[in-house]
C-alpha cells in the first residue's frame, strides 16, 4: 500500500508518506548541520509524521479528498476529524523506546528527540507542567491504540526504516550528542543556566524540524512558490561589499567635510578592520549620529564573507524606524530592473509596518524563515523566534545560527527579558557559530547582571572601537544644561524657555514622557505666532506621525522656525536635526538619545543646546520604567553637580552612563528574570527563567504528589512559558482611526468586507492607521459611544471621527464637531 502524506488540492497529485519523511529529513538535517547536529535533525525528520502510517489517518485523508466514496465502509467525516488524529506521537514513542533504556545519556537523548517530534504541530510541550504533572511521560505512555504505534511500526516504508536503523545504530550516536551538550558549559554557568541552554538546543532542533516540515509541505502544495525561494543561494558577499565600498567612496570624495564626517569615516574604517576577528560577541559603542548603521553593515558584510556565514540580521527596536534603515541599505545593495524597480534579491524586511502592496507574495514567502542574505527585523520578532508560542515564529530560530546579528539600540531590550536575552546570546555566539554586535551610544551593563551566571562575558578586546572616550569627546556636538528646579517647571515656564531657545537656535524639539504632557504643552504653545508648531505622540497612528515628521524635515533645512513637542518615540533612530532640545527629566539613556536629535550632523555654527527640565505636572505612576529611570538619572545629575570632574566633565559621557546603569540595574535586578504572577496562566508567582531551566516549583509540585523526583532529565515547562512570554508587555488594545482619506476608506471597507481574506488584507493595511490605547481610556471612549465594531463578532474596532484630531491624534473628548456639521 502506498501511504499518503498530502494530496494537492489544485490537481489531486499525491505526495507519498515516504517521500515526505525523506524530504523533511534531508532539509532538517541540513539546517541542524549548521551547529554539528545534522544526523539528529535528519532522524527527527524521518519520524515526525510516522503516525500517518495508520488506517485511521489514511481513511481520513482519502475521505477528505474524495478518494473514498461516502457509501464505502472506510469513509469518515473528515471535517469532524480535522486536527484530531494523533500522528506525531508514534515517531516520538519509537525513538524514545529505542534510546531511553541506554542509561542516563540514552534517556536524555531520547527525551530531546521525542520532544521535538511530539511537539511539531503544537509548539514544544511542557515536560513538567506547573500543576506538577509529568506531561512528557504521559505522552510517551499514551496507548498504542491512540498513537497508532503498532501500525506505524509495522507499515513503515522499508527505505525509511533502513535510514532510521542506520542512523540510530551508529556507535557514537548518543555520545556525539552528549559531547555537544557538554560543550554548552561556560566558565560562569550554573546548573540553572546550563539547563536553560539545554532548552535552547532543544528549541533549535525543533526549529529545524518544523521549518523543514513546512517547507517540504508548502513546496509540494504550491510548486510556484518553491521557485521563488532563495534556498540559501544568495548574491555573493564580495559583490555586496563592492557595492557598499562604491557608496563609501562617494562619501570620501565629499567636499567640505566637517569633523563629524571625518569621525564617521574613522568609525567605518575601524569596523572594517575588525571584520577578520573570530566569530563571537562584540560591542560597538558609538555616540548617537556616529554613523553606526553603515559602519556595522560594513563590518557585517566583510565578517560574513571572511567566515563564510549565511546571513546578516539587522535587529531594530521599533517598527517606526525600520523602514528608513532598510531603504537606505536597499539603495546601496540591490539591483534594479529596466523599469528602475528593485529586484529585492538582497534585503528582506520583516516587520508589521508592511502593507499588502509592499509585502508581495515572494517577500511574504521569504519572511516565513528569513531566507535572504540581509534581513531587517525587530527585536520583538527575534525574541519571539527564541521564546514565542506556537510554530510560526519558532521555525525562524535556526536561521540565527552562523549569522551576523546586529542589535541596534540594544539598550531598548525590555528589562524583564535581560536574562533570557543574555543566555540566548551566549548560546548563539558560543554554540551556533554566530556573531552578535551590541550597538548603541548607551551600552546597558549586560555583563554586570546579577547573578553573574546570567551575565554576558565582555572583555576589553570585544570592544570594536579602540578609544571610545576620545570618540565621545570629539563627537560632542551639544552643551547640556541641567535646569531642574525644586518646585518643578510648569507648562507656561517651558513655553517661555522654548521661545528663548527658538530665538537662540531657530528650531526646538521638546521631548516629554507622557501623551497627556505632550497635548497640554502643545495647547500651551500652539498660539505662538513666530514658528511652525508640531505635535508627535503614539496617540497618532504611524501614517500620521510619518506625515508630521516629513513636514518638520521640510522646514528644518530651510531654517524655518520650528517647535516640535513629542513623546520619546522620536528618540531612537529618527534622522532629524534640531538646534535645541528640551528634555523632560527621564532616564539618562533617554536624555542622551534626545541629545542625538540636536546638531546631529555637526553643521551648525554653534554647539547644540540640550536643556533638562523637571516637570511639575507630569504623572509617571503608570510608567514604572520611565519613573525608575528618572529617579536614577536625578541621582547621577546631583552627583555630577557636586563633582563634575569625577564624570570627566561630561554628563552624557561614558562615566555618567555607567553610573546610571549601575543604579538602574540594581533597582530592576528582580525584574530581569521575567517574573509572572498567580494571575497568569502559570497560576502562581514564578518567572520564565525558572520555567525554562530547572522549573523548580513545578518539580516540587510533582514531588508532593509522587514523593520522588521526576525521572526525566529535562523538566522545562516549554509551552506554559511560551504562552506567557510577550516581547512587549502591554494591556493596550489596537483601534483603527480615521486619519485622512485613506484611514476613512479602510474603516469603510472593514465594515463592508464580506470574506476573511479581504478582512486580513485590510487589517494589514490598517496597521499604519491604528493606535493602541489602554483599558481605562478604552472604557471611557466606549461609554461615550466613540468606539464601534466594524462587523459584529469580528473583534475589529474603529474610532468615531469626532475623537481623532489632525493635530494630536486620538482624543478622549470630541474634537471634530465642525466636520460633523459639514458632513
Amino acid at each position: 500500500m502506498d501511504y499518503l502524506a498530502h494530496i494537492r488540492k489544485s490537481d489531486a497529485k499525491k505526495q507519498f508518506l515516504h517521500e515526505h519523511l525523506a524530504g523533511v529529513a534531508e532539509i532538517s538535517g541540513r539546517f541542524a548541520s549548521k551547529i554539528g547536529l545534522g544526523k539528529y535533525g535528519k532522524i527527527t525528520g524521518l519520524l515526525h509524521d510516522l503516525g500517518k502510517y495508520s488506517n485511521e489517518f489514511q481513511n481520513y485523508i482519502k475521505s477528505a479528498e474524495g478518494l473514498i466514496n461516502p457509501d464505502e465502509d472506510d469513509y469518515v467525516d473528515a471535517y469532524c476529524l480535522k486536527g484530531k488524529i494523533d500522528h506525531s506521537s508514534a515517531g516520538a514513542q519509537l525513538i524514545y523506546r529505542n534510546l531511553s533504556g541506554k542509561g542516563q545519556e540514552g534517556l536524555l537523548a531520547a527525551q530531546i528527540f521525542s520532544l521535538c517530534i511530539a511537539s511539531h504541530h503544537s509548539g514544544l510541550i511542557d515536560c513538567v507542567s506547573p500543576n506538577g504533572s509529568d506531561n512528557f511521560n504521559r505522552r510517551m505512555t499514551k496507548s498504542p491504540e491512540k498513537t497508532h504505534f503498532d501500525e506505524a511500526n509495522s507499515y513503515m516504508n522499508d527505505e525509511i526504516k533502513l535510514k532510521f536503523d542506520t542512523i540510530i545504530s551508529e556507535s557514537l550516536f548518543i555520545k556525539d550528542l552528549i559531547y555537544k551538550l557538554r560543550s554548552l558549559r561556560e566558565t560562569n554557568d550554573s546548573k540553572e543556566t546550563l539547563s536553560f541552554k539545554y532548552g535552547l538546543l532543544i528549541r533549535f532542533l525543533y526549529s529545524c524540524l518544523i521549518d523543514a516540515d513546512r517547507l517540504n509541505t508548502a513546496d509540494f502544495e504550491f510548486p510556484s512558490g518553491a521557485k521563488l525561494r532563495n534556498n540559501g543561494d544568495y548574491v555573493a558577499w564580495n559583490i555586496l561589499i563592492e557595492r557598499l565600498n562604491t557608496k563609501l567612496l562617494d562619501f570620501e570624495k565629499k567636499e567640505n567635510k566637517n569633523n563629524v564626517d571625518k569621525l564617521r569615516q574613522e568609525i567605518s574604517a575601524h569596523c572594517y578592520d575588525f571584520s577578520t576577528k573570530p566569530k563571537g560577541l562584540y560591542q560597538l559603542t558609538v555616540p548617537t549620529g556616529g554613523g553606526k548603521t553603515f559602519a556595522s553593515l560594513r563590518f557585517a558584510l566583510s565578517h560574513a564573507d571572511y567566515h563564510k556565514m549565511d546571513r546578516v540580521i539587522y535587529v531594530i527596536p521599533y517598527t517606526s524606524i525600520i523602514d528608513q534603515n532598510a531603504e537606505e541599505t536597499r539603495k546601496i545593495l540591490e539591483d534594479k530592473n529596466d523599469k528602475g524597480e528593485y529586484l529585492n534579491r538582497v534585503v528582506l524586511e520583516h516587520h508589521s509596518n508592511l502593507t499588502p502592496d509592499e509585502e508581495n507574495y515572494r517577500q511574504k514567502l521569504l519572511s516565513e524563515d528569513w531566507d535572504a542574505p540581509i534581513v531587517f527585523t525587530t527585536s520583538v520578532q527575534v525574541l519571539e523566534a527564541l521564546y514565542g508560542a506556537g510554530t510560526r515564529s519558532a521555525r525562524r530560530m535556526h536561521q540565527l545560527a552562523n549569522s551576523v546579528i546586529i542589535f541596534d539600540e540594544v539598550q531598548t531590550i525590555p528589562v524583564r527579558c535581560v536574562h533570557l536575552f543574555n543566555l540566548a546570546l551566549r548560546f548563539l555566539t558560543q554554540n551556533c557559530g554566530s556573531t552578535a554586535i551590541l550597538c548603541t551610544a548607551t551600552q546597558p551593563l549586560l555583563d554586570k547582571v546579577e547573578p553573574n551566571q546570567r551575565a554576558l562575558q565582555i572583555m576589553p578586546e570585544q570592544q570594536m572601537m579602540p578609544d571610545v572616550k576620545r570618540l565621545f569627546d570629539e563627537l560632542k556636538r551639544v552643551d547640556v544644561f541641567d535646569l531642574r528646579k525644586v518646585e518643578g517647571w510648569t507648562e507656561c515656564e517651558v513655553k517661555e524657555l522654548a521661545k528663548a531657545e527658538l530665538k537662540e537656535t531657530g528650531s526646538v524639539l521638546i521631548i516629554v514622557n507622557t501623551k497627556n504632557s505632550a497635548i497640554k504643552l502643545y495647547q500651551e504653545i500652539k498660539t505662538f505666532e513666530h514658528a511652525n508648531i508640531f505635535h508627535l505622540s503614539t496617540n497618532m497612528c504611524p501614517a500620521h506621525r510619518l506625515e508630521i515628521l516629513n513636514q518638520i524635515k521640510d522646514c528644518l533645512p530651510d531654517e524655518k522656525p520650528v517647535i516640535c513637542i513629542s513623546t520619546q518615540l522620536i528618540e531612537a533612530g529618527v534622522d532629524i536635526d534640531f538646534g535645541s532640545v528640551i528634555r523632560y527629566l527621564a532616564g539618562l539613556d533617554s536624555i542622551a538619545q534626545a541629545a542625538g536629535r540636536c546638531n546631529r550632523n555637526g553643521t551648525r555654527p554653534k554647539q547644540g543646546r540640550v536643556s533638562i527640565v523637571n516637570s511639575k505636572e507630569e504623572n509617571l505612576d503608570r510608567l514604572k520604567e520611565i519613573k525608575t529611570g528618572r529617579e536614577k538619572a536625578e541621582r547621577v545629575l546631583d552627583e555630577y553637580k557636586n563633582n563634575p570632574g569625577s564624570f570627566n566633565n561630561d554628563i552624557l559621557g561614558l562615566a555618567a552612563m555607567n553610573q546610571y546603569y549601575q543604579y538602574y540595574f540594581y533597582e530592576r535586578s528582580q525584574d530581569m528574570k521575567y517574573p509572572v504572577s498567580k494571575d497568569s496562566i502559570v497560576g502562581r508567582d514564578d518567572n520564565l527563567f525558572n520555567l525554562l531551566s530547572e522549573n523548580s516549583l513545578s518539580v516540587a509540585g510533582y514531588k508532593r504528589i509522587n514523593i520522588n523526583d521526576p525521572t526525566i532529565p529535562c523538566r522545562q515547562a516549554f509551552m506554559t512559558a511560551s504562552k506567557t512570554f510577550k516581547a512587549i508587555e502591554s494591556s493596550a488594545r489596537g483601534i483603527v482611526v480615521p486619519f485622512g482619506k485613506k484611514g476613512r476608506c479602510i474603516i469603510n471597507d472593514l465594515c463592508a468586507a464580506d470574506d476573511l481574506e479581504k478582512q486580513f488584507k485590510l487589517l494589514k493595511e490598517a496597521q499604519r492607521y491604528s493606535v493602541n490605547i489602554f483599558p481605562h481610556i478604552w472604557d471611557k471612549l466606549d461609554k461615550q459611544n466613540a468606539i464601534h465594531e466594524a462587523q459584529e463578532g469580528t473583534g475589529i474596532f474603529y474610532l468615531d471621527s469626532q475623537y481623532y484630531s489632525d493635530r494630536f491624534g486620538l482624543s478622549e473628548e470630541p474634537v471634530n464637531e465642525m466636520d460633523i456639521l459639514i458632513g
